[in-house]
C-alpha cells in the first residue's frame, strides 16, 4: 500500500478521533494529555483500520489522522472562545 493509497474517506476518522478525546476529557482525562491520546489513537487506527498489514503505513497514515483531529479540536476551541468573548476571531 503506497501513500497514495490512503482514502478519502478514511478521514470522516478524524471527528470520531475527537468525540472519542473529549469523551476521555469528560471522563478524568487532564486536557494537556488530550493531544496525546489523539495521535495515539489515530496510530492505533492507522494500524488496525487504515492499513493493517504495513505497519509503518499505518503508522504514518494514523499521525495524519491523530494530528489532524487535534488541529480540528483546537481550531474549533479557538473559534468558540473568539466568538464568546467578543464576536471576532484573530
Amino acid at each position: 500500500m503506497s501513500i497514495m493509497d490512503f482514502q478519502v474517506y478514511d478521514i470522516a476518522i478524524v471527528p470520531l478521533i475527537v468525540g472519542m478525546v473529549a469523551l476521555a476529557t469528560g471522563l478524568g482525562l487532564p486536557k494537556k494529555f488530550a493531544p496525546v491520546v489523539a495521535v495515539a489513537l489515530g496510530v492505533a487506527v492507522g494500524i488496525f483500520y487504515v492499513a493493517p498489514g504495513d505497519v509503518p503505513q499505518g503508522v504514518l497514515a494514523g499521525a495524519a489522522l491523530g494530528l489532524s483531529s487535534v488541529g480540528l479540536y483546537s481550531g474549533a476551541k479557538n473559534t468558540a472562545q473568539g466568538l464568546k468573548d467578543g464576536g471576532e476571531t484573530k
